[in-house]
């Protein structure tokens, strides 16, 4: 038997309890054996429970190699914990979706992450929000959208996008690019947007949709700023303000920001990167009235290091309060970092808490 290195289980009886009740804190804090299976787990093993008298503790798995026990065939104590080894196998996935040239099924993907079809299915939803597959739809639309900015042609920008054939580009352009992909090469000339700015108890707030959705929720001390922003976003899209059908969707959006018991159910018309997507995505499924930190949300999307990354995904959000980024805090639970204004994040986070 051997020390353990953390405090927190100094005593045998400490590490048998953390034993018993399969305690992942104490992964790799310290290893333990059984005499009469032959063998040494990390602590939250899902074997069946061993007998006290057959158990001991050794503080690496080194020691208790040398001590004559093999590692465990389950819990497999030479490896990351099993969270972290699923993260990666998503960031694995994640990074030959981006890599690849052509689509990639579901069998080739499992089979290079070096899990089931089913298996990693199910971690890249629970890791990422979406399917391997909406995901790759996501990398696409991304590469569509940087080659029709830079001013490739449209059949150029479906190739190098990783399209088979021009067909199947055209059934999902819409959907890819919120408009025709001629009209995205124009940088969105010719698409209307209907906008209105109206006041909140927190400030000026400006309210803008496309014929699919929100795509705007910006907010300010005064309403030009706001205004110029939305211009910056569409140069070239025609700008429609003050119509009066428009009131009923401003106020749905205001009486969200001041009461967010009641929701928002209004469709959204959000573009970004595939990564930007799938943080945005992440960011809706956090109940209204709890926080995560960086490094949490981070984890979720199967970037274990990608905090600042998430961070810069946060800031780019374009719909303040419908996409809820102030739910996301530092590690120490501190508020800081939101493009509106920390002051106008402790408001929400207090109402959502107050509900």
């Amino acid at each position: 038997m051997q020390p353990a290195t953390s405090t927190g289980f100094a005593s045998d009886d400490e590490r048998w309890a953390a034993v018993c009740r399969r305690d992942a804190q104490a992964d790799g804090v310290f290893y333990y054996s059984v005499r009469s299976t032959g063998v040494y787990c990390r602590p939250s093993c899902p074997s069946r429970p061993a007998r006290r008298e057959n158990v001991a503790f050794h503080a690496s798995a080194a020691l208790a190699e040398a001590a004559g026990f093999r590692p465990c065939l389950r819990c497999r104590p030479t490896l990351p914990p099993l969270k972290q080894r699923q993260a990666e196998a998503v960031a694995r996935a994640c990074r030959l979706i981006d890599e690849a040239e052509d689509e990639l099924d579901l069998a080739a993907l499992a089979q290079a992450c070096g899990i089931s079809r089913f298996h990693l299915h199910r971690l890249f939803k629970a890791h990422t929000g979406i399917t391997p597959k909406a995901y790759a739809a996501a990398r696409r639309a991304e590469r569509v959208r940087q080659q029709l900015a830079q001013g490739a042609s449209v059949t150029e920008a479906v190739y190098e996008a990783g399209f088979n054939s021009s067909g199947r580009f055209y059934a999902e352009a819409n959907g890819m690019l919120g408009m025709t992909p001629t009209r995205f090469r124009a940088g969105g000339q010719g698409e209307a947007i209907r906008f209105a700015v109206a006041g909140c108890s927190l400030g000026a707030i400006l309210v803008a949709a496309t014929g699919k959705g929100i795509c705007a929720i910006l907010i300010g001390d005064e309403p030009e700023p706001l205004v110029r922003d939305l211009q910056d976003r569409f140069p070239n899209a025609e700008l429609r303000g003050a119509e009066s059908d428009f009131e009923r969707t401003v106020a749905q959006v205001v009486g969200f920001v001041e009461a967010p018991g009641i929701g928002l159910s209004l469709p959204l018309d959000v573009r970004g990167t595939a990564f930007q997507q799938r943080v945005w995505q992440a960011l809706r499924e956090i109940p209204a009235g709890q926080t995560v930190s960086y490094a949490e949300l981070a984890q979720r999307v199967g970037l274990p290091s990608g905090a600042r990354a998430v961070a810069g995904a946060c800031a780019a959000n374009p719909v303040a309060v419908a996409i809820p980024c102030h739910r996301v805090v530092r590690n120490d639970g501190s508020i800081s970092g939101y493009r509106w204004g920390v002051e106008r994040k402790k408001v929400l986070l207090e109402r959502e808490r107050a509900k």
